[in-house]
């Protein structure tokens, strides 16, 4: 194996969490590894909706605090959620000076719309749906023509070294078949979700959670991994994953109904905009009873859909299905990952020399259910803390060991256990189901040995059935009712610890 030094920081991943680290970490030299060219397989990309942020005159940031807060049901971080929503408009500013082309207002302001449990309308958007690529785009750009940026865009991260004293002093990255070890001043993890791992997911299929995996094999505390949100309109055509039908459609008055055209949560003008957890276990039960979930585009769009929402209507097309003229079919599916490698506002975790940045971590912002289109804001405004902060960071000690090198979780395995966790840990679960699970997650280990993608999966269902209540995107089906006291999980290997609510990032 051979061994590189890199005198800064070495960041994991090409979204819009990874580069924006990059870019702010200037002028230290940094090291961007992602397992695909930018813009293939990050979910930053696939994001529709937009970036959050009190935009209008009529809005403000404590505003959008409050509305984050009660999204997050009890367990969002109060100083977390101010120093984003605070971050907000210079957030969106920063994305659109880099060539984002937000939609603008005849007087040059930022054209904004209204997404579910958000009190107004503050969703920055690009194109009416294609927010994400077209941020993204403008970032990757920025990130190649900078000089203090490398890109690889064919590396893997299979390990994390460490030193004598535990502090993580660089990564183990496989390109082309041979392994690297890259020294580093600091690692920085933005290696996505793990929506991979259920079988319905609206996210890309490779995010299976593995570099939370490693981190927690390193020694880093896990923040509430139980919390999947489980975005309620994902167009239910077969595919896999799952076309995504914006929130932005009920915003813009689309509405859920039944095949016999009755309103799934009923008829009030904004039933439709209830938070998303709330959404997606009517649109659940609505299946489960037969009675299909249908988003309703025809009066509320109608004709304009092309112009309004090219991307849902290019996926409906492709599907067979016109917008303008038929109800949408749609299914609940997994989108985001609430919980993660406990992080603070500047990406700093529990493990010396780690830092972690978007869905990978956990700062407490979402709490136990994501406000909609918070996902890009923290990507972009605590990216852009974290990459000041890791660029700080000075060098470990010499590596004495890695995390072990964990077997690859072949094709049929994957599928089994995906089916597995959408069945099990999904929308609703019971201790009957998520028993059964990791019986399952046993016996895929006994067979394939403890692969990435199985450590993330346990790490998630234990904590379901540890967490005996129904709190945000988790639902337990023989545990309705919600603690009056919000708690976190908080996993440090080999324990699980649970204690009252506090910050989730060390000073």
């Amino acid at each position: 194996m051979s061994r590189i030094h890199h005198q800064g920081p070495l960041i994991i991943g090409g979204g819009l969490a990874g580069l924006s680290a990059a870019l702010e970490a200037a002028p230290a030299p940094v090291l961007v590894v992602s397992p695909t060219p930018l813009l293939e397989a990050a979910s930053s990309a696939w994001a529709q909706g937009g970036v959050a942020a009190a935009l209008s005159q009529s809005d403000a940031p404590a505003l959008h605090l409050k509305d984050t807060e009660a999204a997050g049901a009890g367990l969002v971080d109060h100083h977390a959620a101010e120093v984003l929503t605070d971050d907000g408009r210079a957030t969106v500013e920063w994305l659109a000076a880099l060539g984002a082309p937000f939609d603008r207002e005849a007087d040059g302001g930022f054209s904004v719309s209204r997404e579910a449990a958000h009190s107004m309308a503050r969703v920055a958007r690009v194109g009416g749906d294609g927010a994400g690529r077209a941020i993204l785009s403008a970032l990757a750009i920025a990130a190649r023509a900078a000089e203090h940026i490398t890109v690889w865009e064919d590396g893997r991260l299979t390990g994390l070294l460490q030193d004598a004293t535990g502090r993580v002093v660089g990564a183990v990255i496989e390109r082309a078949g041979d392994r690297v070890e890259v020294l580093a001043t600091a690692v920085v993890l933005a290696t996505g979700g793990a929506g991979g791992l259920f079988g319905q997911t609206t996210t890309p299929r490779a995010l299976l959670g593995e570099g939370l995996a490693l981190a927690w094999l390193a020694g880093a505390e896990i923040l509430d991994p139980e919390f999947v949100q489980f975005h309620p309109t994902a167009i239910d055509v077969g595919l896999d994953p799952m076309p995504l039908a914006t929130e932005a459609l009920r915003g813009d008055g689309a509405r859920l109904i039944d095949r016999n055209g009755e309103f799934i949560l009923g008829p009030e003008a904004d039933a439709d905009l209830a938070p998303r957890d709330v959404v997606a276990r009517a649109v659940h039960q609505a299946r489960a009873e037969g009675r299909g979930a249908f988003l309703d585009a025809r009066t509320a769009i109608g004709d304009h859909f092309p112009q309004a929402f090219p991307a849902v209507f290019a996926s409906c097309i492709a599907a067979g299905l016109d917008p303008r003229v038929q109800p949408i079919p749609v299914a609940p599916a997994a989108h985001y990952h609430m919980g993660g490698i406990a992080a603070d506002p500047e990406g700093r975790t529990s493990l010396k020399g780690v830092f972690a940045v978007g869905e990978c971590a956990a700062t407490g912002v979402h709490g136990a259910n994501r406000l909609a289109s918070n996902s890009l804001l923290e990507a972009a405004a605590f990216g852009r803390r974290t990459g000041r902060m890791a660029a700080a960071e000075r060098a470990g000690g010499t590596p004495v060991g890695a995390t072990p090198a964990m077997p690859h979780l072949s094709a049929e395995p994957l599928l089994e256990l995906r089916a597995a966790m959408s069945a099990e840990a999904g929308v609703v679960r019971n201790a009957e189901g998520l028993t059964r699970l990791l019986a399952r997650i046993d016996g895929l280990e006994a067979a394939h040995g403890p692969a990435l993608p199985l450590v993330v999966a346990r790490l998630i269902a234990e904590a379901a059935l540890a967490r005996r209540e129904s709190r945000g995107g988790h639902y337990r089906s023989d545990y309705p009712e919600t603690f009056t006291t919000a708690r976190h999980t908080r996993l440090v290997k080999p324990e699980v610890e649970s204690s009252l609510p506090r910050a989730a990032g060390w000073a």
